[in-house]
């Protein structure tokens, strides 16, 4: 099977079971679930629970067994995205290639939206059909990635910057929270779900940060070379706003050298643990294909 076939085999039992979890837009209050169901369930590449799904079968364990903490970790990247688009932080019109969810209905049901499904996603993992002390230490890994210490506070330090000379330190702060953080979450969390040790977990963990990495490079890169109808969102707008990114501090050239370094350091650390999956390669590499 080839691997973009491959990526929707994991991707559909997501996309079915979202559109099992999320409330019906037929239940009270209507527009909120209306609004929830609009973002998540958007076209989307499902990056990071196809990895929470790939993390475990590396672990030796079925991708059911982790469907809903997979969908758990696209709910908290809905909401996260939801309230970056926001026009108090990126102000967005266009992502996944349909309005924004405030331009579609106003900031403040955007707001409640995402609030919505941050909660949801808590819900959702910590009813996981697993042993009691992995459900909770993949709640633990879920929270902590998306706070202050990971893509909260990597999404503050990347506002903070706008306008100002950043350097490489700040750059990776910034980068290896916003994105990093939620995709190392995902394959550390299908890990321990999968019932891994520590230090297999510990190990797919920084496998997800290098390969968050990778992809917010590739999302700088593209986003000064491309175009909205292309990526499904605003184009040029970093530089617009004069945010933080790889193309800004190391230019086009030396950024994509960057983001194929990461994909590499990812797959040497996995390979130097004996962690074998026949996608792992072919997801590391799809993260910073677009560049192609």
């Amino acid at each position: 099977m080839s691997f973009p076939l491959q990526l929707k085999a994991y991707s559909e039992p997501v996309d079915a079971r979202l559109r099992q979890l999320l409330p019906s837009v037929e239940t009270p209050p209507t527009e909120l679930h209306a609004a929830m169901r609009y973002s998540c369930l958007a076209p989307g590449k499902r990056l990071r629970p196809v990895l929470c799904m790939v993390a475990a079968e590396s672990v030796g364990a079925e991708i059911h067994s982790v469907l809903d903490a997979a969908c758990a970790i696209e709910m908290v990247h809905c909401f996260s995205l939801i309230h970056d688009d926001l026009p108090a932080i990126d102000n967005d019109d266009l992502r996944r290639g349909v309005p924004t969810l405030h331009k579609k209905y106003g900031e403040a049901m955007a707001i409640l939206a995402g609030d919505a499904l941050f909660a949801l996603a808590l819900e959702s993992l910590s009813r996981s059909d697993q042993m009691a002390e992995r459900v909770v230490r993949a709640v633990q890994i879920l929270t902590a990635a998306s706070g202050s210490g990971g893509l909260v506070g990597g999404e503050v330090v990347d506002v903070l910057s706008e306008g100002k000379a950043v350097d490489a330190v700040t750059l990776d702060f910034i980068h290896q929270r916003k994105t990093g953080a939620l995709i190392g979450a995902a394959c550390e969390i299908g890990a321990v779900l999968g019932g891994a040790d520590r230090e297999v977990s510990k190990a797919l963990h920084l496998f997800g940060i290098q390969i968050g990495l990778a992809f917010q490079i590739a999302d700088d890169i593209l986003n000064e070379t491309s175009t909205a109808e292309q990526l499904g969102k605003s184009a040029g707008s970093d530089r617009e706003r004069q945010k933080a990114t790889y193309p800004s501090l190391y230019g086009l050239e030396q950024s994509r050298e960057k983001a194929e370094f990461a994909v590499e350091g990812a797959l040497a650390g996995l390979r130097s643990m004996g962690i074998v999956h026949p996608h792992v390669e072919e997801l590391a590499y799809y993260a910073i294909q677009r560049l192609q």
